[in-house]
């Protein structure tokens, strides 16, 4: 069966840009969004005229995290969720720099996505937001590239409350790296890919394995936080929030609240 494109790659120039392109659900980690996702990744890690990486979408929206109307009728065993980790793992150790290219809002899994990239560019007008406890669900997998990004004091009241948090915030905290107006952005990006470039190739490679040497994001930590994941996932209030979520309405521990 034809699987439509949802993920664009092109290489110009020592770069090469991978670009989600599923608007009409806001770049939801869908299983077809994983898999071409961690395709291009893959492709752009392993091959040698790649000398850095854009990360970046269309639309108005970044990533918006996992595709919770598959959520809501996956089995057990079965969440989308088990797949992110490789897809983490392949921005961390991709032996390229990873720059991610914000022109609009992360939420989620689509934080952890941005947070596991090198440098973070985003326009002033996003927003960002860990909403998963809101919706009866951990952010287990996405906290091993966001914590090592923000001071612990924003991670426990962001994480906590899933508030939603501006651009001039998220780079208060560490969570991207420039904020720039919507004009500036691709003039940013590009200064970041020049700088970038002027390295050579395997002191880049290196130095990414140096800076990620105090990290622990083993295969090993990945599968404790998704046991932690997943057992919630597969919870009455897990699924009652991601039936909520498609359903656009406040989910019953909402509905339930007296004053």
């Amino acid at each position: 069966m034809y699987e439509a494109a949802v993920v664009q790659y092109e290489l110009a120039g020592g770069v090469a840009t991978i670009t989600m392109d599923s608007p009409r659900n806001r770049n939801a980690l869908s299983r077809p969004m994983r898999a071409q996702l961690s395709a291009a990744l893959r492709r752009a890690g392993g091959d040698d005229d790649v000398r850095a990486v854009v990360l970046t979408h269309t639309g108005t929206v970044f990533c918006a995290g996992m595709d919770l109307k598959e959520t809501a009728v996956a089995k057990p065993g079965e969440e989308g969720v088990r797949e992110l980790p490789a897809i983490l793992r392949l921005i961390a150790h991709c032996p390229k720099p990873v720059v991610a290219r914000l022109a609009g809002p992360a939420r989620a899994g689509g934080v952890g996505i941005m947070a596991a990239c090198d440098i973070a560019v985003t326009v002033d007008s996003a927003t960002f937001a860990f909403t998963e406890v809101r919706i009866g669900l951990i952010p287990a997998v996405i906290s091993i590239p966001v914590l090592a990004r923000l001071n612990p004091a924003a991670a426990r009241e962001l994480m906590l409350t899933g508030e939603v948090f501006d651009a001039a915030r998220a780079r208060e905290i560490g969570l991207v790296n420039a904020v720039v107006g919507p004009d500036e952005l691709d003039a940013v990006v590009e200064r970041y890919l020049d700088a970038l470039l002027a390295g050579g190739p395997g002191a880049l490679a290196g130095t990414k394995e140096l800076i990620s040497g105090s990290l622990d994001d083993s295969i090993a930590r990945y599968e404790a936080l998704l046991d932690l994941s997943a057992r919630q996932f597969d919870t009455p209030e897990a699924r009652e929030g991601a039936r909520a979520f498609t359903e656009k309405r406040p989910p019953a521990w909402r509905t339930d609240i007296t004053a």
